[in-house]
Parts: structure tokens; sequence; C-alpha cells
């Protein structure tokens, strides 16, 4: 399944959250992704201060296209932690998997070596 081609689909609740199972099925089809405490999280370090803001700006940005929203936290001046469940079904659904693997396809400033 080619999660970064399919599109976040309206969630109204009332839909139980992704068995465990299914959940760890789509987590291996994302890179650098972890689960955590029903949620998906990834960390990411940037080249600098305005490279990590320009990622969460266009993070932002394919979020509100999918109708699907990040936990987003800046900190330590270019790292960015993500965090994705979907709140109206306590858990995670498909959305929480497509949406980390179109943020994986955004472009990144590599951070500094060492």
């Amino acid at each position: 399944m080619r999660l970064a081609h399919q599109r976040c689909a309206p969630c109204e609740g009332g839909v139980p959250p992704l068995p465990e199972s299914r959940a760890r099925e789509l987590l291996a089809e994302l890179d650098g992704w972890s689960m955590d405490a029903g949620r998906i999280r990834r960390h990411l370090r940037f080249r600098d201060f305005p490279a990590a803001i320009r990622f969460v700006n266009d993070v932002a940005a394919l979020a509100e296209s999918e109708g699907h929203h990040p936990d987003l936290t800046v900190r330590d001046w270019n790292c960015v932690d993500l965090s994705l469940w979907t709140h109206a079904v306590g858990g995670l659904s498909e959305n929480d998997f497509i949406l980390a693997a179109k943020i994986d396809q955004l472009p990144r400033d590599a951070p500094p070596s060492g």
C-alpha cells in the first residue's frame, strides 16, 4: 500500500481506533516513526531555526489540505517533534499513517554534521 498516495478521509468518531496489529503493519511502511501511547511520533533535526520553521509551515499547509492535523513542537532551536493520533476515535486511524507518509515526502534541510 502506498500511504502517501492516499487522502485522509473525514472522521466523525464512533469508529474504533485501529487494532494494534494493523497499526504496526502501517508503521512498518513508514521510516523513522515510532508508536507510543496510542500515537505515532517522529523527531527531526534541521540545519538551523529557519529551516525548522519552514518545515513546520510546510507541515501546516499539508495538514490543512488533508484535514488532519498533527501536534508539532519546535525545540532546541533546530528540532521538530511530530505526534499524530485521531482525536475523534481516541487513538490511531489510517489518516495518521497517511499524513505521516506525506510529511516524510516534504523537503528538509539537513542538520549540521557531528
